[in-house]
């Protein structure tokens, strides 16, 4: 009798992860008095919601430095004399007013304390003005480590832009520099050396020419925008201008601002685009910020997802798969990052596992599910299983390595699997876009929709992913039983009741189930052609494979 293949594929391409198990450290993490007041929502902050921004400034390239003011409005939710504004200690302030009257304040470290001249009351719409001056902090390497990017193109015209995602926009503009405050709408007022063309997000409102040889630029949001992703863009630009049918027949506006001499070249490349946003619009809706258009800008610097004015510095190069990753990955952050946005840094997985998910989502709409497959593959030695995707809250918790990104996609890819109906899983992704469009969301809060659209509680799951640095293994052994072998299989993992499904198949035939769970299973599986593979390319586990006769694991 032939004996059976047990030893599975799925055991041969996970062994790394046994190298990647989390090391604890031997300290807990540090915090400081900044990141608690930059991450916590103290009184001074929860007693007023911004509801509009106008930003006014002067840029100066040659001295590297900005000069002018905010505006902020905003309600007042509780009763308060004394309010926060953030704004990086290197920037000074002139002054802080409200209705012209100048407001005392105090500073410590790049938190800004305003006492006001009388009691701000419930319900009213009141507004202060912060004027200030200086030179922004520069980037080390945008737009990881960012800051302003004071460069100059190939001509030598300087070429300008900022990022400042982790570092904050109060790196350069005062506001309340929390993710769990957007305004309703914002105007960035721009002046600028005349010749250079001042690019921000929305839509162009006004340009005309002032002061002494400058160029004074006006551009709108008519949608909440997050603070990171307020952005400035400096530089010879060419505007480039298309438009997207979308299938029920409504025309979008794509708004690309390039570099003069790489004007030709932009046009090939970017049309991409209208595909790429079909395929959005296909399982996610509309694009999320229709008023404002979709906008490409070119930058010194790789990428950002800043709304309706997305950075692109991918020198026009596709991958290996036929696209270019920046159009594609920061265009997702469109619907996950910028019309649903956390409300904690904690959280950024929301952002990064779904737009990282929709690269392959893009591929499989493209070229195909085995395409798809190879490219998740692709990422997935790049998961490192160190620290858990979630983070600690209320101290601006910044990531300390991609996990949220390739294993957040891998955690959405598993989750497909585990539901098993691409119809319901696709709808319910839909679901999640369009129920909280616009809004700042929770974990709990996306969740809870997968698990109500998919009628299956998906929380194990989710547990062990976000709130456990080491992936779940499957530990099993096989014992031949005649026409049979029987399977004992249990999950090691840290999240009470895990219970993901598991897949498998002989060889390459049709998938079947094991209802793994923490404790010992037995299953009887007939026999088929071929040797046993568990589903490695559609779940993301490890695997420790035990000698029946003396249960000792076999790494």
């Amino acid at each position: 009798m032939k004996r059976w293949l047990v030893v599975l594929a799925a055991f041969w391409y996970v062994c790394p992860i046994f190298a990647q198990q989390p090391q604890q450290s031997p300290e807990p993490e540090r915090y400081t008095r900044q990141d608690s007041l930059r991450g916590t929502l103290t009184p001074e902050r929860t007693c007023y919601n911004v509801v509009f921004y106008d930003l006014d400034l002067t840029v100066d390239p040659k001295t590297k430095s900005i000069a002018g003011s905010n505006t902020i409005r905003y309600r007042v939710r509780n009763s308060f004399k004394r309010m926060q504004v953030d704004l990086f200690e290197n920037l000074a302030i002139k002054s802080i007013t409200q209705e012209g009257q100048a407001l005392k304040f105090t500073r410590e470290g790049n938190a800004v304390f305003v006492t006001m001249n009388e009691t701000q009351a419930e319900g009213e719409v009141k507004s202060i003005k912060v004027t200030y001056h200086g030179k922004p902090r520069e980037a080390v390497n945008a737009p990881w480590d960012g800051g302003f990017v004071w460069s100059k193109d190939s001509t030598g015209t300087d070429w300008v832009g900022v990022a400042c995602e982790g570092l904050g926009a109060s790196s350069w503009w005062p506001c309340k520099d929390h993710l769990s405050d957007e305004p309703e709408s914002m105007r960035m007022t721009f002046r600028v050396p005349r010749g250079l063309k001042a690019v921000s997000n929305g839509r162009l409102q006004e340009e005309r020419e002032v002061g002494n040889n400058q160029t004074e630029y006006v551009w709108a949001v008519s949608y909440p925008i997050n603070t990171y992703n307020v952005t400035f863009n400096l530089g010879d630009y060419v505007f480039i201008q298309e438009q997207y049918r979308s299938r029920d027949y409504q025309y979008l506006d794509l708004n690309y601002h390039v570099l003069r001499y790489n004007e030709e070249k932009a046009k090939a490349h970017f049309e991409q685009v209208i595909g790429m946003l079909d395929c959005y619009e296909w399982y996610f809706g509309h694009y999320p910020f229709w008023r404002d258009g979709f906008a490409l800008v070119e930058t010194p610097y790789w990428g950002m997802e800043h709304q309706s004015a997305i950075a692109y510095g991918n020198k026009y190069q596709n991958n290996t798969f036929g696209f270019d990753f920046i159009i594609i990955h920061e265009a997702a952050h469109e619907y996950f990052g910028n019309s649903l946005s956390v409300s904690d840094p904690a959280e950024m997985w929301i952002h990064e596992a779904f737009a990282t998910y929709m690269e392959s989502i893009y591929v499989e709409n493209t070229h195909g599910p085995p395409q798809a497959i190879k490219y998740l593959m692709s990422q997935k030695p790049l998961i490192k299983n160190k620290y858990p995707m979630m983070g600690p809250k209320g101290v601006n918790y910044q990531h300390k390595d991609t996990d949220i990104y390739y294993k957040g996609a891998w955690l959405l890819h598993s989750l497909r699997c585990v539901v098993d109906d691409d119809n319901i899983w696709f709808m319910a992704l839909r679901k999640v876009a369009q129920e909280r469009k616009h809004s700042i969301v929770t974990t709990k809060q996306i969740i809870d929709i997968l698990c109500r659209e998919t009628d299956k509680d998906l929380r194990p799951i989710f547990n062990q992913f976000l709130n456990h640095a080491a992936p779940p293994v499957v530990e099993y052994r096989v014992t031949e039983k005649g026409d049979f072998i029987e399977v004992q299989h249990r999950w090691i993992a840290d999240a009470y009741g895990f219970n993901m499904p598991l897949k498998y198949r002989f060889a390459y035939g049709p998938w079947h189930t094991l209802y793994t769970t923490r404790e010992w299973q037995t299953t009887l599986i007939r026999r088929s052609n071929g040797w046993l593979n568990f589903g490695y390319e559609l779940q993301y586990f490890g695997a420790k494979h035990l000698d029946p006769n003396n249960l000792k694991a076999q790494e």
